[in-house]
Parts: structure tokens; C-alpha cells; sequence
């Protein structure tokens, strides 16, 4: 499988991540394949607009049953806003993957 060199968020994100306030995405399996270290370039789902660059962390398996407060102030929402943006976007979905990154640089 090739290493992503990209990650896309939504825009409604973009300030969150900017700003630092969010340190993690959440992912289903399609997206569990960033690599330690590497760097990626992230743009919006919407427009395709590039806005920063990331280091990845870690990429870490975790089920929707196991998400946390702890999860939740490191996406910049509330458990339960967390569980429903989460539900949202991956309906039904129980394995997902915690992608940890910190903030290289604005785009």
C-alpha cells in the first residue's frame, strides 16, 4: 500500500487545527495507513484547498465504544458532539483509528 502524502478535513476544522486546538482525527480502516514521522499536506474535503502541512504521531486502533472526554478535548468538542460527528461521517462503524499530528506549518 502506498503512504498517504495528503489528508483532507472539513473546512468547518480548519480553524481548530490552526489554531491547535485539535490534535487528532479520527478515521475509519480506509485512512489507518499514515506512517510515523511522515509529513502530509491537508486540504479541505470541500474545495480541495491546501491550508497546512502535519507530522504524523501515531495511528492508533481504537473502537467507537472506547472514545473518551479525553478524545474529545483533543478534537475541541464535546464527548457527545465527538460521538455524533463520528456517527455522522462513518454510520454504524465500530473500528476506527485515532491519528495523532502536530502542526508543521500554514499552507
Amino acid at each position: 500500500m502506498t503512504q498517504p502524502t495528503t489528508m483532507t478535513f472539513f473546512e468547518r476544522f480548519e480553524t481548530d487545527i490552526l489554531s491547535g486546538k485539535k490534535t487528532i482525527t479520527i478515521r475509519d480502516e480506509s485512512e489507518n495507513n499514515y506512517v510515523l514521522g511522515s509529513t502530509v499536506t491537508v486540504s479541505t474535503l470541500e474545495g480541495g484547498r491546501e491550508f497546512c502541512r502535519l507530522t504524523i504521531l501515531s495511528v492508533e486502533p481504537m473502537l467507537f465504544t472506547e472514545l473518551s472526554n479525553f478524545h474529545a478535548e483533543q478534537e475541541n468538542m464535546t464527548l457527545a458532539v465527538l460521538k455524533a460527528v463520528i456517527q455522522d461521517i462513518y454510520p454504524g462503524i465500530e473500528q476506527l483509528y485515532v491519528v495523532s499530528y502536530k502542526l508543521v506549518g500554514a499552507a
